[in-house]
Formats: C-alpha cells, sequence, structure tokens
C-alpha cells in the first residue's frame, strides 16, 4: 500500500555487500560518532533542535536517524485518547479496513484538530484509495500545522506526478530538500524530473 509515511518506513530486501562474499577486501570501519547532544525538553524545541541537525546532516544514514526521531515526536499528540485512536487506525489499515481506519481518523481529528499526523494519517488512507482531491486537502491541513513535514510533502510530490503536474511536483521536492537535503528519494526525484522539464524546454 502506498503511503505517506514514505520511503523511512519501508524496508527494502538487503543483499550482502560484496565484501562479505569474498569478492573484496571488508571497507575501513567509520570513525566513531560523536557524543550526541542534549535534546531540550519540551515537544516544540526537541523538534526545532532536530530539524536544525537534520539540515545540517549530509551523511544520509545520520539524517535518517534525525527524521526517525522527528517522526517519533510526530507521532506524540499527547493526549491517550488520540493516541489509542491513531494505534486503531493504523490496525485497521493493516487489516485493510479503509472505512475503519477512516472513522478512527475522523474521531481523532475531532478531538485535536491541532495534531498534524493525524491529517496526514487520513492524507496516507485516501491516497491509498486514489482520492487524491481529499489526500491533498488534509496534506494542506498537515502542512498548515507542521509545515516542516517532510514526509506529507514527499506525499504530495507524488500526487503531482502522477497527475502529470511535474513542475509543481518539482517544487515540492525542492521544498522537501531544504528541511531534509540528505534525503536521497527527493534528490533522485527532482533530478529526473529537472532533466524531464529541461529536455521539454530544448
Amino acid at each position: 500500500m502506498r503511503a505517506f509515511a514514505y520511503p523511512l518506513a519501508l524496508l527494502a530486501l538487503a543483499t550482502l555487500p560484496a565484501w562479505a562474499q569474498g569478492e573484496a577486501t571488508p571497507p575501513t570501519p567509520p570513525a566513531p560518532k560523536p557524543a550526541a547532544e542534549a535534546l531540550p525538553s519540551d515537544h516544540a524545541g526537541r523538534l526545532d533542535a532536530l530539524f536544525a541537525r537534520l539540515k545540517r546532516e549530509q551523511d544520509s544514514a545520520r539524517a535518517e536517524t534525525l527524521a526517525n526521531q522527528i517522526q517519533a515526536e510526530w507521532q506524540a499528540s499527547g493526549s491517550a485518547t488520540t493516541d489509542l485512536l491513531m494505534q486503531r487506525a493504523a490496525s485497521a489499515v493493516a487489516a485493510k479496513n479503509m472505512a475503519a481506519a477512516l472513522d478512527l481518523l475522523d474521531q481523532a481529528i475531532v478531538l485535536q484538530p491541532t495534531f498534524p499526523e493525524a491529517w496526514n494519517r487520513r492524507a496516507t488512507v485516501h491516497y491509498a484509495q486514489d482520492r487524491y482531491g481529499l489526500a491533498t486537502a488534509d496534506v494542506e491541513e498537515t502542512l498548515r500545522r507542521e509545515p516542516r513535514h517532510f514526509a506529507s510533502l514527499m506525499g504530495l510530490a507524488a500526487m503531482q506526478e502522477e497527475m502529470g503536474r511535474d513542475r509543481q511536483a518539482l517544487q515540492t521536492y525542492l521544498r522537501v530538500l531544504d528541511i531534509y537535503p540528505a534525503l536521497k528519494d527527493a534528490q533522485d526525484a527532482a533530478l529526473k524530473l529537472s532533466d524531464a522539464l529541461a529536455g521539454e524546454r530544448a
């Protein structure tokens, strides 16, 4: 199922590296990582600090770790009831019961309309059902509450591409890269669209 939980949540099948198959010598072990800086104690402060690090980080693996921390922060609603609704919605999606998932996410949004992740999850469900108008509207609500929501932006760019709006999609991928410069999926997509649009102008 397509989802705005986007490439960070997708696990590709891994093959053994060449050196592990006896085709080359093992790589030099990476240098030890510097000790992590302490994060602020408040939710907004932690997000700001993580986003600042994400924007500076050039190593894709370390950037992904930061992005996962950000996504964990996004999932913290601060409400036990909202959290329960979100968990049940996730279970409904896993069971392919989209009607139930939408009902649960509707309840979460009514209960806590300021919670960006509820809007993002509902956008994901609409997107999975090819309801691009509804998905786009929910993405806009997500971004109104959290303009740095790179996962929602990736979903928006994917829809724009599928609808043939390549110039809009390119601008959206560039917005992602302004927030998360090391995200290879956004880098590749932006390069592909740039090349395609340049070919159209030639």
